[in-house]
């Protein structure tokens, strides 16, 4: 592919504001997100401000505005044959800077000052008749500005993906090279979305949206018998998100809400693990999900029987039944006596689940598409081995927080791969991935000690995948995506030739 944004020049015009406290320019706020994601956007930017260049790991360029002519063209022969454009950003209160700009033949991309915008020309539009000259109302829409620009320049073919997740996760896939704003080598392009401006806008100018709803979930009920995505509470941008989705139905997006909602809920998840049975066969290794209860009270008085009747034994793993987007999601604890069940600090309701003795192994399983992918990680000890770490605290309760350490065993020294059964693990994958709908989803597997059974104790969505080799991961995630797109262009132009021999 050739053409398109291929370079971009920062003006320090456009990144500071007024004087901190220290009697230094400070960085806009808007400054910070934008100069975030031209870091790991794959196309190469420069700062003419050495602090700013070195902090975000950009080129550095000094332009004297005793020479402007001059320095532009040292730019130019700096980044030498790009096969594309140069853009450079900058504000319009430097009419000296701009009038020499407009003949050096760069894309011009102008931040208009406060009090200055347009509705006219909004989110990268055109100036006038000047088709290398766009104005901007805020630093947020440039990525837009060079996404619709690559496009347009590339070809048509380019999809562009809409991506939505907390800043955290986002830097995560970025500095992997994940989120490319010049087309990926299967022709995906992908724009961050952001709340500071309207979602509609930016949607139309997206064919995929790929989103991590969980990171916006404000509250989550589960004290009604109402549909989970009925109980489930977003902030004010993803509502508009999901309104924007109903009224647009064929839109493309990775993956629909309610395709989510059961691995929110991890008493749902479990229920929808015992399907697994149907793929198990006589005489090879069992998949299955762990035996599990569901406690809206830790002191009624049944509870020993009920255990029973589940198949549970001591000691068991205890979580709430909420598995992500709140605070106290992953607030669990391990229980050795059956009388410390009493009072436990875990939120209700509860799941209350078998703990497997596994040799300390767990298997990370990723689904990217079609493409299945693991490692291999310490875990918990047996319980035998936990019992004795347990001792000292009179085998209280182990409350932990599951995103934070909890202790390992030794007794994977002697497991290796070869103790998993790839295929039956692979079917699951398989069957998992038809059963929830879902394009990249985790599962954590167990091998159990003495039966060999294959227990999957963990489901999550669009996880980070970090354990796979870039060069596998980051090319079957961008593959996922693109099939995606592919099979459900293909399911529309179906049902519209269908509706068009149907009248």
């Amino acid at each position: 592919m050739g053409g398109g944004v291929r370079r971009i020049v920062l003006d320090e015009s456009v990144l500071f504001g007024c004087e901190d406290p220290n009697g230094k320019d400070s960085l806009l706020p808007a400054a910070e997100y934008l100069l975030r994601k031209l870091r790991h956007s794959t196309i190469p930017t420069a700062s003419l401000l050495q602090g700013v260049a070195v902090q975000y790991s950009f080129d550095c360029f000094v332009l004297d505005e005793s020479s402007t002519i001059d320095a532009l063209n040292e730019i130019q022969l700096a980044w030498g044959d790009i096969g594309g454009s140069i853009l450079y950003l900058v504000s319009d209160n430097n009419d000296d800077l701009l009038l020499k700009l407009r003949t050096h033949g760069w894309l011009l991309v102008i931040l208009r000052s406060t009090g200055q915008e347009s509705k006219d020309d909004v989110d990268g539009g055109p100036a006038s008749e000047d088709s290398s000259m766009f104005y901007i109302n805020k630093l947020e829409e440039l990525p837009l500005t060079i996404c619709r620009l690559n496009k347009k320049d590339i070809s048509n073919d380019v999809v562009t993906v809409g991506y939505i997740m907390k800043p955290s996760r986002e830097e995560d896939f970025s500095k992997r090279g994940a989120f490319p704003m010049y087309p990926s080598q299967n022709g995906l392009i992908f724009m961050p979305l952001t709340f500071a401006l309207p979602i509609s806008s930016q949607l139309q100018e997206v064919d995929v949206v790929l989103h991590k709803a969980t990171d916006e979930i404000m509250s989550i009920k589960l004290n009604s018998s109402s549909e989970l995505s009925n109980r489930i509470t977003y902030t004010r941008g993803m509502l508009e998100l999901g309104m924007y989705m109903e009224h647009h139905p064929d839109f493309c997006l990775i993956d629909p809400f309610n395709n989510i909602d059961p691995v929110v809920d991890r008493l749902k998840i479990q229920q929808i693990l015992l399907g697994l049975e149907d793929i198990n066969r006589p005489g090879c290794c069992r998949i299955r999900g762990p035996y599990f209860l569901k406690v809206d009270n830790f002191n009624e008085l049944n509870l020993i029987q009920r255990l029973s009747e589940a198949k549970l034994s001591l000691p068991s793993i205890v979580k709430p039944q909420v598995a992500c987007g709140v605070a106290d999601a992953h607030s669990m604890a391990i229980v050795f006596r059956v009388e410390d069940y009493k009072d436990l600090s875990v939120p209700l309701p509860a799941v209350i689940q078998e703990y497997v003795d596994h040799s300390s192994t767990l298997f990370k399983f990723y689904v990217l598409g079609e493409k299945v992918f693991y490692a291999v990680k310490k875990s918990t000890p047996n319980a035998g081995t936990l019992k004795k770490l347990c001792e000292k605290n009179e085998l209280k309760p182990l409350i932990f927080d599951s995103l934070k350490s909890l202790p390992t065993g030794k007794e994977n020294q002697n497991v290796n791969d070869q103790s998993i059964d790839i295929k039956l693990v692979t079917d699951a994958a398989s069957w998992l991935r038809r059963v929830l709908d879902l394009t990249i989803f985790g599962f954590d597997v167990v091998i159990q000690e003495g039966s060999g059974d294959h227990v999957i104790v963990d489901v999550n969505y669009l996880p980070s995948f970090k354990e796979v080799p870039d060069n596998m991961a980051i090319p079957a995630f961008w593959d996922a995506i693109k099939e995606k797109f592919e099979s459900r262009k293909k399911k529309q132009a179906i049902n519209s030739d269908q509706q068009f021999v149907d009248h």
